[in-house]
């Protein structure tokens, strides 16, 4: 048996090894095999390197072994490794019929020689492989500590599942100067960060909380929040999850309407908005109608603009299906163009603006995800909660309303909105702009201004 003095040199080849993958970026993990006094292979964390699940260390050093053995069994050989081993390369161990592990600095969450459980101690496996541990614990844990202390020092680490638009994408938007703010432990969104504007005194005596739709973000208010803010007013406009400065997970599978919604919910709470006038158009509403009934006692006002309940209960627009298509057609579509075709007098930075969140079609996922997501049967996910909210709104809701309508607007025009009107009580006529396409905020200065009159306590 090696003594402890051979044991320590073979684990600093191994601690060699696990300084190469730090230095590719990988875990710094690293792994030696040895037989009869010799070293006969080496291994590295390489998983993202490779984009290869089970390339650990251990696994990556037993493949090499393997071939110069010419034999997938390892009798007589010892492997060391800087990390306790997973089950994963634990189970290769076994299989290899090792003679001998000997690992470094434990792992107490996913170590298996030990730590969380001990898969080499049982007796009714046909195979015995000795375990020694400890072995330069201290440099071997240290190496781990030095590689992730920058990423823990980052209070809002980017999931592996999700992208985060770089800030620079942000610099010089015209128009919005705000300081952004973000949240990343609410639960529903498990570790994703969200973006939000917060700005005015928070014991205005109203707060505007400004949702938007797809495919825009916060830019979409720029026009409306000077107008409440000059008016002595607080202003908290969000991204959702997928656009703008909020994270983007990466598959399209994440978006759903129930995530989104308990999201927001999520959001107000954490924030503790009162006296709030919600504010929406797009999905915006589709989501955002059904946000006061959780918590009327917060809501005192709605200004809605453009936008639908999806009960289920009736056939979505000729216009949306025709979006909706389109979509699904150009997925790659571009959002600035797609502004300007509704806003001829966007000037080239703002409509490079409502691009910036969206640098390749790796950021995309919501963009393809919120078309097919609108609840279209009664079935679908978020008609029956839309359902719910349309009871309330005719027949609970004790808040003002003012409605805004862009007469332009293909999807979600005029005759939608008076259907929606007829079922929000005490909704009165509407302010009507025969100019504005979809996303009526565009013009949104007027709205904004007759919105303060309305809402005047």
């Amino acid at each position: 048996m090696a003594s402890a003095k051979q044991d320590a040199h073979w684990m600093g080849l191994a601690l060699e090894q696990a300084r190469l993958a730090a230095a590719d970026g990988e875990v710094p993990v690293g792994a030696v095999v040895v037989k009869d006094g010799q070293m006969i292979a080496s291994g590295r964390n390489a998983p993202i390197g490779s984009h290869d699940p089970t390339a650990h260390a251990e696994v990556m050093a037993l493949r090499a072994a393997a071939r110069v053995l010419g034999n997938y069994r390892l009798e007589g050989c010892t492997l060391y490794v800087t990390l306790e081993p997973c089950a994963m390369c634990s189970g290769a161990m076994l299989h290899a019929r090792l003679d001998r592990v000997v690992f470094g600095a434990a792992d107490p969450r996913t170590g298996v020689a030990g730590s969380v459980l001990n898969l080499f101690g049982h007796p009714q496996l046909n195979h015995q492989t000795r375990v020694t541990g400890g072995v330069l614990a201290e440099p071997c844990g240290q190496l781990l500590k030095d590689f992730f202390k920058p990423k823990r020092t980052n209070m809002d680490p980017v999931r592996e599942d999700a992208l985060r638009t770089p800030d620079a994408a942000f610099a010089h938007l015209p128009d919005y100067p705000w300081a952004p703010h973000y949240v990343n432990d609410l639960p529903s969104i498990h570790g994703l960060r969200m973006h939000y504007i917060d700005e005015g005194p928070h014991d205005a005596d109203v707060t505007w909380l400004c949702l938007h739709g797809n495919p825009a973000w916060s830019y979409l208010y720029r026009k409306m929040i000077p107008v409440w803010l000059e008016a002595g007013h607080r202003v908290v406009a969000p991204d959702l999850i997928g656009f703008g400065k909020s994270d983007k997970p990466k598959k399209d599978s994440f978006h759903n309407f129930e995530t989104h919604r308990q999201s927001l919910l999520e959001l107000v709470d954490r924030l503790d908005l009162q006296r709030v006038v919600l504010v929406v158009q797009d999905w915006g509403g589709i989501l955002g109608l059904t946000l006061p009934m959780a918590a009327p006692e917060r809501y005192q006002g709605l200004l809605v603009m453009n936008t639908t309940l999806a009960t289920g209960e009736a056939p979505l627009s000729s216009g949306f299906l025709a979006w909706r298509d389109w979509c699904e057609s150009q997925p790659q579509f571009d959002v600035g163009k797609l502004f300007l075709r509704g806003n001829p007098d966007l000037s080239a930075l703002e409509a490079a603006a409502y691009n910036a969140p969206f640098p390749d079609k790796g950021y995309r996922a919501a963009l393809r995800a919120f078309p097919p997501m609108v609840p279209e049967l009664l079935q679908s996910d978020g008609a029956a909660i839309s359902r719910q909210a349309q009871s309330f709104w005719r027949q609970d809701w004790q808040g003002k309303t003012f409605m805004a309508v862009g007469q332009q607007d293909p999807v979600l025009g005029e005759a939608v909105m008076r259907t929606l009107q007829s079922n929000i009580r005490g909704c009165p006529e509407p302010m009507l702009l025969p100019k504005a396409g979809h996303f009526v905020q565009e013009q949104g200065r007027a709205i904004a201004e007759a919105a303060v009159r309305h809402f005047r306590p």
